[in-house]
């Protein structure tokens, strides 16, 4: 979508409007949505298709690299490609080993998904602006966002299912009883149990809440600077060529950005289970 088609304000919306397919009210078909309002009227059982579509897409490219770098594994001196995946793997492990204390098979590959697959959606923030939006358009498609981790959806669902894990393995590892302690009998003891649900509680949803927003914040402000940096292409050659540079520049400092958040949100949710594997924390 051209800035010459578009007011500057215009221009944003569509490019932060997610390719939403769902059903108005009173409809009995699903369509897609062709206006940011449509979108929201059709609640929360609308999908967003770019989000799932790109997330399902990265994920399944990670694994597919992954495991013809396993089935193509040598002894001898590695190639290019098995020797990024092995430092990939031999990071994630050093992290593991450096901050879960417990034994469990699942938190290493836990970690190594979380942390590629996030990367690889971060890293579609470095597409120019404007391509996948064309490209779209011209497929006939209203909108199209190619950074899932920019939209709350996705970063909400990933953070939500480690909360599940969370809880699963408190439960597991403590029981249903010493859960339910930890959560009425900390840190005041037996006399200060309102305080100690209120508290504990709050600690408790705190974790997905703060998974959740920490990657999608950092991320769709990311992306909002891109696009407005891009408005400067519609100034004219001087300010355009001052664009271009800032474009640049931020997106060799968004590399940083993008790798940080996949690593913070892989520590935390391995914080978070070796949390959970604790009798007390």
């Amino acid at each position: 979508m051209s800035t010459e088609a578009l007011t500057s304000s215009e221009y944003i919306k569509h490019h932060l409007q997610n390719l939403t397919y769902g059903k108005l009210p009173g409809e009995a078909h699903w369509h897609l949505a062709h206006s940011a309002q449509e979108a929201k009227v059709m609640g929360f059982w609308a999908i967003n298709l770019d989000t799932l579509g790109v997330s399902l897409v990265l994920g399944v490219f990670f694994l597919f690299l992954f495991r013809l770098v396993a089935k193509r594994a040598s002894k001898g001196v590695p190639d290019g490609l098995q020797n990024f995946v092995e430092w990939i793997v031999e990071f994630i492990d050093t992290s593991v080993r450096g901050s879960f204390s417990g034994k469990n098979p699942l938190v290493a590959p836990l970690a190594l998904t979380i942390f590629v697959w996030i990367l690889l959606m971060n890293l579609m923030d470095l597409l120019p602006v404007d391509w996948v939006p064309q490209i779209a358009h011209l497929a006939g498609l209203p909108f199209f966002k190619v950074v899932p981790s920019t939209d709350p959806n996705a970063t909400f669902g990933m953070a939500i299912a480690v909360f599940f894990l969370v809880i699963y393995y408190s439960v597991k590892m403590k029981g249903v009883g010493g859960f339910v302690g930890e959560l009425t009998l900390q840190p005041f003891g037996k006399l200060g149990l309102p305080a100690n649900i209120f508290l504990e509680g709050v600690n408790l949803i705190a974790k997905p809440v703060s998974l959740a927003l920490r990657l999608f914040g950092n991320m769709y402000a990311g992306e909002m600077i891109f696009i407005l940096i891009a408005l400067m292409f519609g100034g004219g050659l001087g300010i355009g060529l001052f664009g271009g540079a800032l474009q640049w520049g931020w997106a060799v400092f968004h590399i940083l950005i993008v790798t940080l958040q996949a690593f913070i949100f892989m520590t935390l949710t391995i914080v978070y289970l070796d949390m959970a594997h604790q009798e007390h924390h």
